[in-house]
């Protein structure tokens, strides 16, 4: 009977509430901010393990695209399907190569992590990650982006 009520909890998921802040600069331009409150779904892979997705609107530039966060303990990857495919992996102290595909073209890109944190349960919960994006070993843009998870019928959700 327990393990049956632990692997519903493990699979359980939830809609929440999606509150996400992300702040763009670089060598040669000025700091950008882009806010954004989206529905989501929050779902538990099992201890310390969560899928968080939502789908991009037309307000970011990424209309058709699913973007996924699957945390994990010390790492957080950030999966985009649709118009734009990406896959970015956030380890803090680490360097991480992918590939970003546009409808423009393909990138190999770097991400290194300079701070990470994340707390999230099945209630919710945040993420914090700064990070540099590199194209052919240049630095090219620091990014920090803020997401705040709150259960759908949450009131704190509204604050």
């Amino acid at each position: 009977m327990e393990v049956a009520r632990l692997a519903m909890r493990e699979n359980q998921e939830n809609n929440v509430i999606i509150s996400i802040k992300g702040v763009q600069s670089g060598p040669e331009r000025e700091s950008e901010t882009i806010e954004l409150v989206t529905e989501g779904r929050l779902e538990s892979d099992g201890e310390d393990s969560f899928t968080l997705s939502y789908q991009e609107s037309e307000v970011t530039g990424m209309e058709g695209t699913l973007t996924t966060f699957q945390i994990e303990e010390n790492r957080v990857t950030l999966m985009r399907l649709g118009e734009f495919n990406s896959q970015m992996v956030f380890e803090r102290g680490r360097r991480h190569v992918s590939l970003y595909h546009t409808p423009y073209g393909s990138l190999s890109v770097g991400v290194n992590t300079r701070e990470m944190s994340a707390r999230i349960d099945q209630r919710g919960g945040d993420i914090r990650i700064a990070y540099d994006i590199e194209i052919d070993h240049a630095v090219t843009g620091m990014n920090t982006f803020e997401i705040s998870v709150r259960e759908a019928g949450a009131r704190s959700a509204l604050c």
